[in-house]
């Protein structure tokens, strides 16, 4: 099935990717890899959730931000890619969760992104994965996540009709040449 079509069957509607907040980029590819750079929850035009999960966000609120944040990844992707079709496959997720000492759920937390990637992918959403806790995130977000994505070549494009190469004619040599050559044969 078509990834557009999924999302809109699941009534996703991707915003535009936001903008690194330093010296680093939305996405790097490599071969046919695509590293995604760190991702937070936060819609645009709102304040950014923050808060220590354990203490101040429950597990479910948690979930919801890190699902919040694969849409975040998915439209990075979308932006990097042109196409969420070329994607073949999530291969590593990362996912962070700023929680406290005594924490012990950031597998559940994660879910929200995974379950995600799953609904949208399919099969191909399945990944491997960390989740770990950190003792704090930027700004104070709840969750952070970054991803290792496969994906196929762009499609080629049509070429245009091959046309003939035209014959050339060699290029004459210059007199000089000529006699110079000449006269080196007369010398031996």
């Amino acid at each position: 099935m078509k990834v557009e079509k999924r999302l809109k069957e699941l009534g996703i509607e991707l915003a535009k990717p936001t903008t690194p907040m330093g010296s680093y980029v939305n996405a790097v590819r490599t071969g046919n890899l695509l590293y995604l750079a760190g991702k937070g929850p936060g819609a645009p035009g709102k304040p950014l959730p923050v808060g220590k999960v354990g203490r101040d966000i429950t597990i479910e609120q948690a979930y919801g931000h890190a699902r919040e944040t694969g849409l975040s990844l998915l439209a990075a992707m979308k932006a990097e890619l042109g196409d969420l079709d070329r994607v073949t496959r999530i291969v590593k997720v990362l996912g962070m969760v700023n929680a406290t000492s005594e924490f012990g759920h950031q597998p559940e937390v994660i879910n929200g992104c995974s379950d995600l990637f799953v609904e949208v992918f399919g099969e191909r959403g399945r990944h491997a994965r960390s989740a770990v806790g950190m003792g704090s995130l930027p700004r104070g977000i709840p969750v952070e996540i970054e991803v290792i994505v496969e994906v196929a070549a762009a499609p080629a494009r049509r070429a245009a009709a091959a046309k003939p190469a035209a014959k050339r004619k060699a290029a004459p040599q210059p007199k000089k040449m000529a006699r110079k050559k000449s006269a080196r044969k007369k010398k031996r």
